[in-house]
């Protein structure tokens, strides 16, 4: 098994995060230290330690958390904040997959299975997050048009999938869906036509909705699990 996924495999972190540990020559392989990124391990024979900790293949755990404001989408935070982390009672070592913003709610899984994290974070992916929007103002038509046909952000072009007004006459309130991930995705796709978002609630991400209270947590089902792998697996 490749160095990386094996070091995914027991709940170090995501692929990126373990491949830093790697160049920066901080595991070690039978006691020597390993920096090639293309380097195979034996999970049944060899020694392999992170900063000196032996490390054993971990079982996969899943988890949804329903995210409340005021939480860090991180493992650990140098102000001492709150952690999503913090939220889930496990003794796993689990880390979050991709970012919610502090004020931000909704759906956010943790799990120790850095193939999963990639999975539905890479970008070729493609996997849907559906939010609700409260925005400072009406969502004009002609605006909404641009959204779906695409604008620029950042010298990239973003676009909304989708755009739905749950609310007759009340235009403040949208539902948007994206396939991409980048940070303030939604946040700065409004601003760019002059809307600020005051509110933002993810409310399903990779088809999985938020069917818990803000705040709690439950596990994810095999069955949710298997789908998600068999929808958008490559």
């Amino acid at each position: 098994m490749r160095l990386n996924k094996y070091l995914a495999s027991c709940g170090v972190g995501s692929r990126r995060k373990v491949e830093e540990l790697i160049v920066t020559g901080r595991v070690e392989v039978n006691n020597k230290t390993i920096v090639d990124l293309a380097s195979q391990v034996n999970e049944e024979t060899d020694h392999v330690k992170v900063d000196g900790q032996k490390l054993a293949p971990r079982r996969h755990v899943y988890y949804l958390l329903n995210k409340p404001k005021g939480v860090i989408t991180t493992t650990a935070d140098e102000r001492d904040r709150k952690t999503v982390v913090d939220l889930i009672d496990t003794k796993d070592i689990i880390f979050p997959v991709g970012r919610l913003d502090y004020n931000t709610t909704g759906v956010l899984f943790l799990t120790n299975d850095g193939d999963f994290s990639n999975l539905v974070t890479h970008p070729r992916n493609k996997i849907p997050r559906e939010y609700e929007v409260q925005l400072d103002k009406p969502l004009d038509d002609n605006d909404k048009e641009k959204l779906l046909k695409g604008i620029y952000i950042e010298g990239e072009r973003g676009r909304f999938k989708q755009i739905v007004f749950p609310k007759k006459n009340h235009f403040t309130n949208v539902i948007v869906t994206a396939v991409e991930g980048r940070n303030h995705f939604v946040k700065k796709m409004f601003a760019a036509l002059s809307y600020t978002v005051k509110n933002l609630n993810r409310i399903s991400f990779a088809g999985i909705r938020a069917d818990i209270p803000i705040g709690n947590y439950r596990k994810l089902t095999q069955h949710e699990i298997d789908e998600v792998i068999h929808k958008y697996g490559r």
